[in-house]
């Protein structure tokens, strides 16, 4: 899989809530990171639908070089 362009250097904390849905951004482009706005728009990338499965807080990639993603798995140090 392609990886998207670097959105920034550290994850991103979100607290999800059980549940619902959250697009993540795979591209790099969304000016809402770590979520998509739909800049991916004619490119091959798409957004990653992420259902929390329970209420906690959640480290989002931001740097798109994950192999875990939507979830930071420490590539941004690499």
């Amino acid at each position: 899989m392609t990886k998207g362009q670097k959105a920034g250097n550290d994850p991103i904390t979100i607290k999800v809530e059980k549940g619902k849905n959250y697009f993540w951004c795979s591209c790099g482009k969304s000016k809402g990171q770590p979520f998509c706005d739909g800049s991916h728009k004619g490119s091959d990338f798409t957004p990653l639908k992420y259902t929390a499965e329970e209420s906690k807080e959640i480290f989002f990639c931001n740097c798109k070089q994950t192999e875990n993603a939507p979830f930071c798995d420490g590539s941004h140090l690499k």
